[in-house]
């Protein structure tokens, strides 16, 4: 399972967010895990990717790719650009999660 962290400050804003876990990793696969785990990553990386092509907002940024771990946070104030992204993949996620929800993928908020 992937499980999401997205982290939120006081105001509402998206500030960065964890992600670890696979979509699935058991003996016995199921049709959609594979896709869930391909448009995780797909978006979430277009996200780090964006933020640091597009805007001049300062982050830090950590993997593992055998532990299926990405970590993301926003070091410094948001742009316009950066919310926007943020909000968008949020979307995204919280979309799958709809789609395809346990075993897969688990999202839950957390406050810094």
């Amino acid at each position: 399972m992937i499980h999401v962290t997205v982290l939120v400050d006081s105001e509402h804003n998206y500030r960065g967010i964890h992600l670890i876990g696979h979509a699935g990793l058991a003996d016995d696969p199921q049709e959609g895990q594979d896709a869930v785990c391909a448009a995780v990553s797909a978006m979430t990386l277009n996200m780090a990717n964006s933020v640091e092509h597009f805007t001049d907002d300062r982050f830090t940024a950590d993997e593992d790719e055998g532990a299926g771990m990405f970590d993301f946070r926003f070091t410094d104030a948001l742009s316009s650009e950066s919310k926007l992204l943020m909000n968008s993949l949020v979307f995204g996620l919280m979309n799958i999660a709809e789609a395809y929800g346990e075993p897969y993928i688990n999202i839950r908020f957390e406050e810094v």
